[in-house]
């Protein structure tokens, strides 16, 4: 007899057109081998995992790589432009990455500089207006910037993806104002992406109102990346309940959370 569930379940992320019960989507690059990066994704419950189309082994040459081991019936694959620093260069690759694996989903990366991995507004502007117009379903990278996001969903973005922090940095969410503006100006959802570094970074963009988060750093380059996986999980459908529910607002005083009235011996308050 199986248990019911500890808690009510989230509602579902709808993303192009494609429902997901779980918010955590997750990276396959830089685990310590393949099979703990397999027993990571399982541990994160996450149903979309990100893949370098740069870094991937599309030869048959033997050896043994990401997309050997990942389950397509299981996971959907969303291709990315890692490493990409022209928009003539992202664009190329998320074609490479359409014909290799057979989707049409890219996460669009178009990085300005090596030393912060920032995105190029101008450049990932322009290769969002093309692959959008060559039937792409685009899911950018982009800057925690309302403007840019705004731009992102007036070209056709499926959802904007606005960075935490630093790709790889695990500072967390640097600037959660931003993020909270972001989600009330735009309609498609946002997943924050880059910059989380534990599951409490993960809970906090949930109860924001996010509606995603992918990372990859915070579970790979952890002790245990499968008990971090499974602790990313549990932060990402904490914080989402969370932000379901509605807290209850901040104040400066204390308020008791039972009443006071009729309590023997209780003070009166002088007028």
């Amino acid at each position: 007899m199986n248990s019911p569930p500890l808690t009510p379940a989230a509602k579902p992320l709808t993303l192009a057109g494609k429902t997901y019960t779980s918010r955590l989507l997750v990276g396959t690059s830089r685990y310590p081998n393949l099979a703990i990066m397999n027993k990571a994704l399982d541990a994160s419950g996450a149903q979309i995992v990100t893949v370098s189309i740069r870094r991937l082994n599309l030869q048959q040459d033997g050896a043994m790589g990401v997309l050997d081991v990942i389950d397509r019936q299981r996971y959907t694959l969303l291709p990315n432009t890692a490493g990409c620093y022209t928009a003539k260069d992202a664009i190329l690759t998320a074609h490479l990455a359409r014909e290799a694996l057979g989707t049409s989903l890219i996460k669009l990366e178009v990085l300005g500089d090596d030393r912060t991995l920032f995105p190029d507004v101008g450049n990932l502007l322009e290769a969002a207006r093309v692959l959008v117009d060559d039937g792409f379903t685009v899911l950018p990278y982009c800057n925690d910037d309302p403007v840019t996001c705004q731009k992102l969903e007036d070209i056709g973005c499926a959802a904007v993806m606005p960075l935490g922090a630093p790709i790889g940095s695990g500072m967390g969410i640097r600037n959660p104002y931003n993020l909270q503006i972001i989600r009330e100006l735009v309609n498609v959802p946002v997943i924050v992406d880059a910059g989380v570094g534990t599951a409490s970074d993960a809970a906090i963009a949930m109860e924001l109102g996010c509606d995603a988060v992918l990372l990859n750093s915070a579970i790979a380059g952890a002790k245990d990346p499968v008990k971090m996986a499974a602790a990313m999980r549990l932060a990402i459908d904490g914080g989402r309940l969370a932000f379901e529910a509605g807290r209850i607002p901040r104040k400066l005083y204390a308020t008791a959370s039972s009443p006071l009235e009729g309590i023997i011996g209780t003070r009166i308050s002088k007028p």
